[in-house]
């Protein structure tokens, strides 16, 4: 047995089911050993689609997804998806190939310091310099990368050490035990629950990585406190729910940017201050938090907890139930703004202009998508768009990035998603500036037979950069933003896809519907009236918050 051989080994003890990557030179002595494994490798077209297969696999099983490199070029590739798990929150195992050993001490073909370049974005990385400590770097990889709070982690292997015989066998894997808070936290945090006259929730990606779900909507509906969630966020509480106030972190003002100027009290729960700056909602650090989480809040000027609730959540959640009293509180400022939040929804249902309003586009994609399909968002303003209109019933069924925001993660996720769920719809949600970085991956998709749906916000150009130059130097002063496009439905069907094209608003649900069922990958073409960002910009500086 050689050095790769335990190293697939220990991977199968892992429970690992997909490696995604390229194959490479230094990398060979892996690729040999995996063709005898348990394990499928996804060749990808591009080591960042491998990064983002990974990084979404991660995200919505919880388990590390693995992704494979070659050395030089192949890793550089991989290290934007390796970030934005990072950053996410996503557990993910990167493994590069190397040079030798014999080769680092002098200039080399297409040597890196790997170990170094990853440092920065990744929880922990290594390099394998001898065989006999594989086990222990793979276990310590994925304990690592999968711990509370989860990322990215890093294996580099020298060539020569992967072809080197070794003895060994994986090791154990050990179980964490859930860790639970301190009675003095929960006294604490419920004495200023129960005293609170406008408190409000966030809740943010932890409370899904902890499957609090349960426990946020009992905790909100019996203490009768209005939920916001934060793009990453969506489902915790199902969007139909009395005390949903749907997604904050626009930059703009919005409707629930007027409940944080009310709020006496931010019950912060599962919140990454990554997700959506405090600053945005707390700049003058004058509004009191409860921070009830997995681990100790960060440190930053707007986010100075009054308590930390650190341990289990649903637990926490539970106890301070047990011990908080809101009985004959007023219904806190913020139930008030869901009327409005609702009806700002519902007024596209039935908008017919073409190009379609983006409020429209997504208003009709939830009306097709079941309580349990998913959407993967790429980055964009169509993303912006996403997080505002797009709601859901549950927990990891809209995935945004919202750490590192990295454009083309769509394509590679929604392939990831479907490989996780395949008896579930899946709807990679692309403007045309994302769908081009990681267009190849439709190819990938189609081999591994993931038929998932893309649907495509096409403007022409980089429609959130211009949005954002707009609001700063004013209206028609967009630059280096256009762009022209390819036939998007005949470069679909050049691929052995089946493509469509949107011509009128009517046309979407039904172009959706037959996407949807088809047995390889569809590819829809839609164009958007991005007029819609200057105007919600507008309406977003004219908002008051006296409802």
């Amino acid at each position: 047995m050689n050095t790769a051989e335990l190293l697939v080994q220990c991977l199968e003890n892992e429970g690992v089911q997909y490696v995604f990557g390229l194959p490479g030179e230094e990398n060979l002595h892996v690729l040999e050993a995996l063709k005898k494994s348990s394990i499928q490798f996804i060749t990808t077209r591009h080591e960042q689609g491998a990064a983002f297969m990974a990084d979404v696999y991660g995200r919505l099983t919880g388990k590390a997804g693995v992704c494979l490199s070659t050395l030089g070029p192949g890793a550089t590739n991989l290290m934007t998806g390796v970030a934005d798990a990072n950053l996410d929150g996503a557990p993910l195992v990167a493994i590069t190939g190397q040079v030798g050993t014999d080769r680092m001490h002098i200039e080399s073909h297409q040597y890196l310091d790997l170990v170094a370049m990853f440092a920065p974005v990744t929880k922990w990385n290594k390099q394998i310099v001898r065989p006999s400590i594989t086990p222990e770097v793979v276990r310590k990889a994925f304990k690592r990368s999968q711990t509370e709070k989860p990322g990215a982690v890093h294996i580099d292997l020298p060539e020569n050490i992967a072809a080197m015989p070794v003895e060994g066998k994986p090791l154990q894997r050990d179980h964490t035990e859930k860790t639970y808070a301190a009675f003095a936290s929960i006294r604490a945090a419920a004495a200023i629950i129960s005293q609170a006259v406008n408190p409000i929730i966030l809740v943010g990606n932890g409370a899904i990585r902890a499957h609090a779900s349960d426990a946020v909507t009992q905790f909100a509906t019996q203490l009768n406190i209005p939920v916001v969630n934060t793009f990453m966020g969506k489902g915790v509480i199902p969007y139909t729910h009395p005390l949903a106030l749907w997604s904050v972190g626009l930059q703009q003002r919005d409707f629930i940017t007027c409940g944080f100027d009310h709020a006496d009290l931010v019950i912060a729960i599962g919140y990454d201050l990554i997700e959506f700056s405090p600053k945005k909602w707390n700049p003058e650090g004058n509004i009191p938090i409860v921070h009830i989480a997995a681990t100790s809040s960060e440190i930053d000027s707007s986010y100075i907890p009054k308590v930390e609730v650190v341990g289990d959540i649903s637990d926490a959640l539970n106890e301070i139930l047990k011990v908080a009293d809101r009985q004959g509180k007023p219904n806190p400022y913020a139930i008030s703004l869901r009327p409005n939040i609702r009806a700002d929804y519902e007024r596209y249902a039935n908008d017919d202009g073409f190009p379609i309003k983006p409020q429209k586009l997504i208003y009709d994609l939830r009306q097709v998508m079941g309580p349990d399909d998913i959407v993967i968002s790429d980055v964009g303003a169509h993303k912006m768009w996403m997080a505002r209109h797009y709601h859901c019933h549950s927990p990891n069924t809209c995935i945004i990035s919202n750490g590192f925001a990295a454009m083309g993660i769509a394509i590679p996720g929604a392939l990831a998603a479907k490989l996780v769920y395949p008896n579930r719809k899946v709807v990679a949600v692309t403007g045309d500036g994302g769908f081009m970085m990681n267009c190849q991956e439709l190819e990938t998709a189609l081999r591994v037979g993931t038929a998932f749906v893309t649907l495509i916000f096409n403007d022409g150009g980089y429609g959130l950069i211009e949005w954002k130059q707009e609001n700063q130097f004013g209206k028609g002063n967009a630059a280096f933003v256009h762009f022209g496009n390819p036939d998007f439905v005949k470069l679909a069907e050049s691929m052995g896809l089946k493509g469509y094209r949107v011509d009128s608003a009517t046309d979407l649900i039904p172009v959706l519907k037959e996407a949807l069922i088809q047995d390889v990958p569809a590819v829809i073409d839609c164009r958007v009236d991005y007029r819609e960002n200057r105007k919600f910009t507008q309406k977003a500086d004219e908002l008051s918050c006296d409802i």
